[in-house]
């Protein structure tokens, strides 16, 4: 995986980030203090988890000839008590049988962000100056 890289950028909390040769931002809600300018860093985690999980729906259906026309993945994150819920909308289009459905929708628990984000997790910091 390539490193992302994030810095401060212009107005009070935007971050401008790098991965490889990318380069996008991510901002808070102005009601936040932010200016609005690019995701907030949630919706770079629930943007994560959706297209992880398109991506993995659309190679498993390649992989066995399904006929899975599009998948359309929505996540919203919700906090309650420090708890993130991740809540995770599947919307299958093409001819597909309901146990083709059945089994894409194990294959979408399956994508790799979905297992990192609900196994165990550990953040290593350390300061590199």
């Amino acid at each position: 995986m390539r490193k992302v890289i994030s810095q401060f950028g212009e107005g009070p909390l935007q971050q401008k980030l790098t991965t490889g040769d990318l380069h996008f931002l991510a901002d808070a809600y102005t009601s936040n203090g932010g200016n609005g300018t690019g995701p907030t860093p949630h919706e770079y985690l629930g943007a994560a988890l959706a297209a992880c999980t398109s991506m993995t729906l659309k190679m498993y259906a390649g992989r066995k000839s399904m006929n899975l026309e599009n998948a359309i993945v929505t996540v919203d994150i919700e906090r309650v008590s420090d708890v993130e819920t991740f809540v995770r909308d599947i919307q299958l289009i093409g001819n597909l049988s309901a146990e083709e459905k059945d089994r894409l929708i194990e294959i979408a628990n399956k994508c790799p962000i979905h297992k990192a984000l609900a196994g165990d997790i550990e953040i290593k910091t350390q300061l590199v100056n």
